[in-house]
């Protein structure tokens, strides 16, 4: 492709690989029992009909409008098209309650939706009812009544065949510094805010990803997308980025189909959070304990021999000549899992402990990871792939200035960086100080600028003795334990540690009460957790988990702040 071209903004950038690539597969997923794909010059010709319905139904610049849909094609359709007038979309996660859309609402001033389906459309207008009402959706289904609201059909707003050449035109005008799109933080904590990013951010993102992953050749590729692409990192790169180089993206059918559609699809590109590596290497090891003592002794010398290499150790001539049977009964079986043409698995979203990493990369799974935040478009850093040391985050992306504040905080510089937060100039000043974005992270860089990330600024524990401790590594080494399936660390101005524990499915509380004897073994005393109570699981329902699974650890302290106080 050459060197990443300079884009005024997203819908331009959009259209213009339209031209480029008219007939092209840009976007596939599951419609009426089979894969369907739509291609570039339909996709250009339906967003611009998309914006000119809405230009016509009265949505002008600067208003913000709701979006509320599964991952699929009318996802960036409708983003584009909403760009393209100058309007600011506003993604929200489908599993939002109508309090969640209440507060977007409200927050947001805003008074139109477009919503992929009814049951849907029912919980956000449940939600408009808490917050003053809306005055148009746009729908991909018909509607109960809606009490007065205007309705438009989605068919019918993208329909006809006229060129997009006007929209692109208009499109093509509008600034890097525009407001390109309002994201809400699923935040651990706190009423989410909104990050106002504009085009530059999302673009400085493109840009420092293509430098990064430009040695894979991916044009021409498949991504398989699975997380929301109300999440700000699916947004960037499933939505903008990959589709820019040329990589067609299939919607996943939602992660109960991911196993089935990773054998389908059989993606050359995935992003997952930690958990699902997690997950999957929990099922590799306990289909492994019931297999023959030969196969598990040929499954822990391909691990102990990729460890070896990871760790940069020699072996020994005999493991060097069973590399290719090794290969070929151990390493291409646990490939097949993600379809078996990977050539690249990005972990982000949230922490992922080293040793899973490392699991993953002995057995040839070709994983990096990333780190961002939504105030930075979000990416800030990820490792190149070849060069990955899965205990840090990688160097910062191409464009991206980094440093280190005197207390260990992480500080970013950059087109990346957002314009402020939607009507809170106080958290605006306090987290774009002296010029700089404070992501409340707390890290280190190595000798060769790998960013490592250790704890988060507020939620390192200082217990009654004074000690500083990081939950996120305590926490995450207990839940490398199978018996453990998730964690969450207390104990500041107290004197020890204590955790809220979920088990896994077949673990009871014995097996819990080994399990973290297990873990102490390998900490310091201060480190150790010395009371553990079993709790339900974490989860979205129950507010305790963000849509892109990670656990709100304050909510989690406070729901269950009795049982902490009687073990301690």
């Amino acid at each position: 492709m050459g060197a990443y071209p300079h884009w005024p903004n997203l819908a331009a950038m959009l259209f213009d690989r339209a031209r480029l690539w008219r007939e092209r597969t840009m976007l596939r997923a599951f419609r009426d029992g089979a894969w369907q794909g739509k291609s570039w010059g339909r996709f250009a010709r339906e967003a611009a009909a998309a914006a000119r319905h809405l230009r016509a139904a009265g949505v002008g610049a600067g208003e913000r409008v709701l979006i509320l849909a599964e991952n699929g094609p009318e996802y960036p359709v409708a983003e584009t098209a909403l760009m393209a007038i100058r309007a600011v979309p506003v993604p929200a996660y489908t599993t939002n309650t109508p309090q969640d859309h209440a507060h977007l609402l409200r927050d947001a001033g805003i008074r139109t939706a477009i919503v992929s389906t009814r049951a849907l459309a029912e919980r956000l207008l449940a939600g408009a009812s808490l917050a003053g009402g809306l005055d148009l959706i746009v729908t991909g289904e018909t509607l109960p009544a809606t009490q007065g609201i205007r309705t438009l059909a989605w068919p019918e707003i993208i329909a006809g065949d006229a060129a997009a050449d006007d929209i692109e035109a208009e499109a093509a005008q509008i600034p890097p510094e525009t407001l390109a799109c309002l994201i809400y933080t699923s935040g651990t904590g706190g009423a989410p805010k909104g990050v106002m990013l504009p085009h530059r951010a999302i673009l400085s993102n493109c840009r420092g990803a293509e430098t990064l992953i430009s040695p894979l050749s991916l044009e021409g590729e498949t991504y398989l997308s699975v997380l929301p692409l109300s999440h700000s990192y699916e947004h960037t790169v499933g939505q903008f980025f990959l589709t820019s180089i040329g990589v067609e993206v299939v919607y996943g059918r939602g992660i109960e189909h991911l196993a089935a559609d990773l054998a389908t699809i059989r993606p050359s590109l995935i992003t997952i959070v930690p958990r699902v590596l997690e997950v999957v290497r929990s099922r590799i090891l306990g289909q492994l304990a019931r297999e023959s003592r030969f196969r598990r002794a040929l499954f822990e010398r391909t691990l102990a021999d990729g460890l070896a290499r990871i760790d940069r150790r020699p072996l020994p001539p005999l493991a060097r000549l069973a590399e290719p049977l090794l290969d070929r009964l151990v390493r291409r079986k646990v490939q097949a899992r993600f379809g078996g043409r990977l050539k690249l698995v990005v972990s982000g979203g949230a922490r992922l402990d080293p040793e899973v990493g490392r699991f993953f990369l002995a057995l040839g799974v070709p994983l990096i990871q990333g780190y961002g935040q939504t105030e930075a478009g979000p990416v800030i850093s990820a490792a190149p792939p070849g060069s990955t040391r899965i205990e840090t985050v990688g160097p910062p992306l191409e464009g991206v200035a980094l440093r280190i504040a005197e207390d260990g905080e992480i500080l970013v510089q950059g087109e990346l960086v957002m314009l402020g937060y939607w009507n809170q100039p106080e958290a605006t000043s306090l987290c774009l100080a002296d010029g700089w974005l404070h992501t409340g992270d707390i890290g280190m860089l190595d000798a060769d600028g790998y960013l490592r990330i250790t704890d988060r600024k507020k939620d390192i524990i200082v217990l009654s003795g004074g000690d500083n401790i990081s939950p996120a590594r305590v926490e995450g080494m207990l839940m490398n334990e199978p018996e453990i399936f998730q964690a969450v660390v207390t104990g500041d101005g107290e004197p020890y540690l204590s955790a809220l524990l979920v088990a896994s499915e077949e673990a009871d509380e014995a097996a819990v009460a080994a399990a973290v004897r297990r873990v102490n073994a390998h900490l310091s005393v201060i480190e150790r957790i010395r009371r553990h109570r079993l709790v339900p699981p974490f989860t979205q329902e129950n507010g305790l988990l963000t849509p892109t699974q990670k656990i709100r650890r304050h909510t989690v302290l406070s729901t269950h702040r009795a049982m902490l106080d009687a073990a301690l």
